[in-house]
């Protein structure tokens, strides 16, 4: 009796796939530590396209990514002993989460990628993996009616790829939530702390030349004598709000990330104060910019965190903004009232 069998799908499938390793090389690893200084963030991306870990065929799994580096270098060095296909949609560099709530990890550009590469012709199956955190940017159902392919969602984290697999592609409750421990905060801070740099050197010395102001015209010497307490005031508002507020992010009083780094920046400010003989309008100047620039700073975290929507942070900054250029501005009048009465 004839036995029809299809010898398609034990054969492994080439097409235009480009094979990749799971093993992360030196240079992977110093591209990444340089990314997390903040050198080359916006570069650190992989071509957009179809790739291939192992030798799969027509049966064999495929995987979404975006062509963020670290997002696809973190995903592959986690399927060891897998031999899938790997999707990488163009997010134009930016990471899974991030590209989801900006559009660009989104319902078109699955569709698109799925027809760029045929994926049609090379898997027999109906079915892509894609990460959880793009669910806000991808309609499952809309990317069946315009490919024919099923979407499933994944895990939170690639390491629970092969269990998720191995288990009928069915996630537990541990691997659907998304955790942000410390450690993970901790992570961010080296490229936040470098990426507004320029902004602190301006302020930093425009209050060092303000330093040498007074009634009489601007003195140097002055200048000289007096630069430590306000450079040192901007430079802890600074780190509270970059260093400081991520770090303690849960337990900080207030929801709101502008009010989480002004309490810090208050803080630091009122330390600060103690270390220095100022006059008392100096400190409140000074502190009014600390607060400032703490807030602000904060409130730049809620683009890298779990805690916050779109939404929560539009409606934030309606009145955050206005409450740091205040700070700001007030501060400013003040330190330069001190220095000409």
């Amino acid at each position: 009796m004839a036995t029809n069998f299809n010898f398609q799908a034990l054969r492994p499938v080439s097409f235009n796939a480009t094979p990749v390793s799971i093993r992360l090389t030196l240079v992977d690893r110093i591209g990444a530590l340089k990314m997390r200084g903040g050198f080359g963030r916006d570069n650190y991306r992989v071509k957009p396209g179809l790739y291939k870990v192992g030798y799969p065929d027509s049966q064999s799994d495929v995987l979404v990514s975006a062509n963020y580096k670290l997002s696809f270098d973190v995903l592959r060095s986690n399927l060891d002993s897998l031999n899938v296909w790997i999707l990488v949609v163009d997010t134009k560099g930016v990471n899974v989460w991030c590209s989801a709530a900006k559009g660009n990890f989104s319902t078109d550009s699955v569709v698109k990628s799925l027809k760029e590469t045929s994926l049609e012709h090379i898997v027999q199956h109906r079915r892509i993996i894609l990460p959880q955190l793009s669910a806000s940017g991808v309609a499952a159902h809309k990317v069946k009616e315009q490919t024919g392919f099923n979407v499933l969602f994944g895990p939170v984290e690639a390491r629970d790829i092969k269990s998720f697999i191995e288990a009928g592609y069915k996630a537990t409750a541990a691997m659907r939530k998304v955790t942000f421990p410390m450690k993970e905060r901790a992570k961010l801070i080296p490229v936040d702390f470098l990426y507004e740099k320029y902004k602190l050197l301006f302020i930093m010395g425009l209050f060092f030349f303000l330093s040498g102001l007074d009634r009489t015209g601007f003195w140097f010497s002055k200048m000289i004598d007096t630069y430590m307490f306000p450079l040192i005031t901007i430079l802890g508002g600074y780190i509270a709000g970059i260093v400081i507020t991520p770090l303690f992010l849960p337990w900080i009083p207030f929801r709101a990330f502008a009010l989480k780094g002004a309490f810090w920046g208050l803080s630091t400010t009122l330390v600060i104060n103690r270390m220095f003989d100022v006059p008392a309008l100096d400190a409140v100047s000074m502190g009014l910019i600390g607060v400032g620039i703490a807030s602000f700073m904060a409130m730049n975290f809620t683009g890298s965190s779990t805690y916050t929507s779109l939404s929560g942070v539009r409606k934030e900054m309606k009145w955050a903004v206005p409450f740091q250029i205040a700070c700001m501005t007030v501060g400013t009048i003040l330190f330069l009232i001190s220095k000409l009465a």
